[in-house]
């Protein structure tokens, strides 16, 4: 299909001063067990082709699912006639908008093929984790499954580039649920944010076989434990709470297109404005955050966006100081100023938009021993399970799933429905202490949501422990 896309693209290119397709076919399979019972077994396979037409300063889109001629004839013309009917009352010349010309191609890192595994063999594995996590009879639900996808992308140009990817993702899923009277208490492993790419050896490499065990414990430990108390105290938050916490309080906020109104009608603005570039303190000194598409093994990693630019790793905030926003060709054109590549588009009916991709927090020095010594009173909490932010992205209030108080330097016990709040600015300036590589975890997110109509993409994140100073802990129900 490919190579036919291609040649029936060359036919279609319409009269205009520039003209892309993007071509993306995707299919899908998620084995679930769950309370030692296969749920059915679920596949999806989908592609279509988004054609987008720059002339004479408009732009407009066309998509289609008919891969024939004459399909992509009629959405060619489709965009033709949305580009002339805006040309003149766009928010700004996007035939200026800088292009390259490339000729490349980007592939996934798999070690061990999904295909290699039989479907029985993947339903035996998520039986057996299953059945491991039904300790007690007051466990009352469990889970164990996977979550696996595959995309080929091919982006072709009336000037000559040719852009074709292919990437595999695998989404790993556990959890266990206790209950006791009217407490019920859930752990997962990692709050299913596994999210990654590659393939089958990413079970290995995140401990998926081994953690059953543990987390069932865990619930049952969280039903006896006494409630989070109340007060400021520090803060030593896991990575797998911290990826919760650079995406809703620094990825969207740093988005330049939801930083020029873009996104208002449905998820808000940002407490960001466009003269904070370069000089704005986001955080303490401490707090190094890049974007990098270039990792791998991560959820979001591509060697271009879906508009063509090269992925390069790029400081968004270095040395505590905001360097650039979260904006792709289209929004630097608009703003003028330095982006990132991350125009991305959740499938093949809609257009690019500026997204985050793999937004990661740079490791220091600490371990995590050394962080948890530096506390005199605090608390050291796990997995998000709850999430509240305002239509800025500036106040926001998070929960998680486990803690344990941290008493003149020394963990101590677990409690359960551990909660903090805070403002953006204020928190990441209190960042006090932050991990060395040994406790940093790639992790991600596959439904972060955003767009008019809604697109929901990956997104990746790494992250080392991270210890904050004079945070608002409290707890709930």
């Amino acid at each position: 299909m490919i190579e036919q896309i291609e040649t029936r693209f060359n036919q279609i290119i319409p009269q205009a001063d520039y003209c892309t397709l993007r071509y993306v076919q995707e299919r899908g399979e998620t084995v679930l067990v769950r309370q030692n019972i296969l749920q059915p077994v679920t596949r999806a396979e989908d592609a279509g082709v988004m054609i987008t037409v720059l002339d004479n300063g408009g732009m407009g889109y066309g998509a289609t699912s008919d891969l024939t001629t004459a399909g992509l004839q009629r959405a060619a013309q489709h965009a033709l006639d949305w580009a002339r009917s805006s040309a003149g009352r766009t928010v700004a010349d996007f035939s200026k908008a800088p292009r390259t010309t490339v000729q490349a191609e980007y592939h996934t890192p798999v070690r061990k093929a999904w295909q290699s595994m039989s479907l029985k063999e993947k339903v035996d594995l998520l039986r057996a984790e299953s059945e491991r996590l039904k300790i007690d009879e007051q466990i009352v639900d469990w889970h164990a499954g996977l979550v696996y996808a595959e995309a080929d992308t091919l982006l072709l140009t009336s000037e000559g580039s040719r852009l074709r990817q292919r990437f595999c993702y695998l989404i790993p899923l556990m959890g266990a649920t206790a209950n006791k009277g009217s407490d019920t208490q859930a752990r997962t492993h990692g709050g299913h944010a596994f999210a990654r790419q590659g393939g089958l050896e990413i079970l290995d490499d995140i401990g998926f076989r081994d953690a059953a065990p543990r987390i069932a414990s865990e619930s049952l430990e969280l039903l006896s434990a006494p409630n989070c108390p109340s007060g400021q105290m520090d803060l030593l938050a896991a990575p797998d709470q911290m990826i919760l916490q650079i995406h809703e309080s620094i990825g969207h906020p740093l988005e330049l297109d939801r930083i020029l109104g873009d996104e208002r009608n449905y998820a808000g603005t940002s407490f960001v404005t466009l003269d904070m570039f370069g000089s704005y303190r986001y955080g303490s000194e401490l707090l190094n955050v890049t974007f990098d598409p270039s990792r791998p093994e991560q959820f979001a990693s591509y060697g271009f966006d879906d508009e063509g630019t090269p992925a390069r790793r790029e400081y968004i905030i270095k040395d505590g100081i905001l360097q650039r926003p979260l904006g792709g060709i289209a929004s630097q054109t608009r703003t003028h100023l330095p982006g990132v590549a991350n125009a991305r588009a959740c499938a093949w009916n809609r257009p690019p938009i500026d997204r985050m991709a793999n937004l990661n927090i740079e490791p220091d020095t600490a371990t995590l021993d050394e962080m948890v010594t530096a506390v005199e009173r605090g608390i050291y909490m796990e997995t998000n399970r709850s999430w509240s932010i305002d239509d800025s992205r500036n106040k926001f209030q998070f929960g998680c799933e486990w803690a344990r108080l941290i008493e003149n330097g020394r963990l101590a016990g677990v409690v359960k429905n551990p909660n903090y709040r805070g403002i953006s600015a204020t928190f990441w300036r209190n960042l006090k202490r932050v991990g060395n590589a040994d406790t940093v975890q790639v992790m991600g997110t596959p439904n972060c949501g955003k767009g008019e109509p809604t697109q929901v993409i990956g997104v990746g994140h790494a992250s080392p422990a991270c210890l904050f100073a004079d945070v608002d802990v409290f707890g709930g129900a």
